[in-house]
């Protein structure tokens, strides 16, 4: 008994030290919540507060995240997201008009990557703190309703919309295989 309470408490000691030092164990992504530099956002503006024009948002929300899943998919960082959206942001924008056009409105859409200042915001089990990010700006219309935010990178928001942040380390893994 005495045997398996020292080799547990070695086990532990051990995964604790490993997990406290590993540092970037080869994550796709950052793990600090609070640091800015390491997300893209998204805010969608819709053109008013009006019923329609908040319900189209959402309908122009849908297919441009549809749009641009595939395209950032792959990216292994934040630049090459910006990178990739970037060279697309006129392909995000057709979306959206074509989108607002399917729905009889005649007003157009106008997309940016610029720095934009964020609220705290919660997504699943990540909390951004409120601060300035890099963001894609997706105005409709005049771009003066409420708005819709999330992150395209990493994708909190794109991936069929249940993709999540998972954090992995190699230590803990080995861990778990070992005790099932």
């Amino acid at each position: 008994m005495k045997k398996f309470i020292i080799i547990g408490f070695l086990v532990a000691l051990i995964a604790g030290l490993a997990i406290f030092f590993a540092g970037n164990t080869g994550e796709r992504y950052s793990t600090d919540p609070n640091d800015a530099n390491a997300y893209l956002r998204v805010h969608i503006r819709a053109n008013s507060n009006s019923a329609e024009d908040q319900e189209v948002k959402y309908k122009v929300r849908d297919e441009v995240v549809s749009y641009l899943t595939p395209i950032v998919a792959e990216c292994k960082t934040k630049e090459e997201a910006i990178e990739k959206i970037g060279a697309n942001l006129d392909g995000a924008t057709r979306v959206a008009e074509a989108t607002l056009k399917k729905y009889g409105y005649t007003y157009g859409a106008r997309a940016s990557i610029r720095e934009e200042e964020f609220p705290t915001r919660i997504y699943k089990d990540t909390t951004l703190a409120a601060g300035v990010y890099d963001a894609l700006i997706l105005e409709l219309g005049t771009g003066e309703g409420d708005n819709w935010w999330c992150v395209v990178y990493p994708p909190l928001c794109f991936g069929g919309g249940n993709c999540k942040i998972e954090y992995k380390s190699k230590i803990s893994e080995i861990i778990k295989k070992f005790f099932g």
